[in-house]
């Protein structure tokens, strides 16, 4: 099952889940023991966000805060720790993700790290002068 894992430091990898025990394997992508929160953002995907992340004390997911964020149309509160993105079947269970949501959750991702490349709230550096 196709999937997306989105890191702290705003890397997305594709990670290919199994069709059966998805849940399980997406514990361990995002390194959750116990609970694993699902977020509904777009009616075509699911967030798997860690239960207990904030909790314990894990980062600030930006990349998955701006995607979720961009597909609601609003800004979103923040979401702590790796975070897994899957496709979301007409049932509302996990399916595979589709080629235009995971292209979407790419750009995002790209446009966060050259947000962060620029300087603080995407305002680009001041130039040093002699």
């Amino acid at each position: 099952m196709r999937a997306l894992r989105i890191a702290l430091d705003t890397t997305v990898t594709e990670p290919d889940l199994p069709e059966t025990g998805a849940l399980s394997a997406i514990r361990d992508h995002i390194g959750a023991t116990d609970t694993v929160d699902q977020g509904l953002y777009h009616r075509r995907a699911l967030l798997h966000i860690h239960g207990d992340g904030r909790a314990i004390g894990l980062a600030q997911n930006i990349t998955a805060r701006a995607l979720a964020s961009a597909w609601q149309g609003m800004a979103l509160y923040p979401t702590h720790g790796p975070v897994m993105v899957t496709g979301r079947a007409q049932g509302g269970e996990d399916a595979s993700l589709d080629d235009g949501l995971a292209q979407h959750a790419h750009a995002v991702a790209q446009t966060v790290r050259e947000t962060l490349g620029s300087g603080a709230h995407g305002r680009p550096r001041p130039t040093r002068r002699p």
